[in-house]
């Protein structure tokens, strides 16, 4: 299953639920997503023909980054621009997050493992981040 967190018109999220099930590839972000997020299902014996991804610079406009619980259980809070709470979702083991807009906090509920992956260069907490 897929989950779309939105509010006042912009996806603030897209959850990628362990549930989801479907044979192929199958991504969840469109084309124009600055970070894609895809799942690929498929049968012994597939092969995917060896490639090389073409140099390509890319202007990145805003910063996304997709978390993975490996196990645990996490609520994940999501603020507008101004840091308002809109709402919540419960993250659970296996299920994957896209952070697109706005901002989020999280509140680790129980001894959890997340796997991050974002754009770089990180420039660290200063230049990186503002805090609510």
């Amino acid at each position: 299953m897929i989950e779309k967190i939105e509010w006042q018109g912009k996806t603030l999220a897209l959850v990628l639920r362990k549930s989801f099930d479907k044979d192929g590839v199958n991504f969840i972000t469109d084309e124009n997503n600055p970070l894609q997020l895809g799942i690929l299902k498929h049968p012994s014996g597939t092969r995917i023909k060896p490639h090389i991804h073409k140099y390509s610079e890319k202007l990145v406009k805003s910063i996304h980054e997709i978390l993975h619980i490996e196990y645990g259980k996490v609520n994940a809070s999501f603020y507008d621009d101004e840091g308002k709470p809109v709402c919540n979702t419960l993250l659970n083991m296996g299920d994957t997050i896209l952070l697109m807009s706005g901002g989020h906090g999280f509140n680790i509920l129980e001894d959890s493992k997340i796997i991050e992956i974002k754009q770089g260069p990180y420039e660290g907490v200063e230049n990186d981040k503002k805090r609510f």
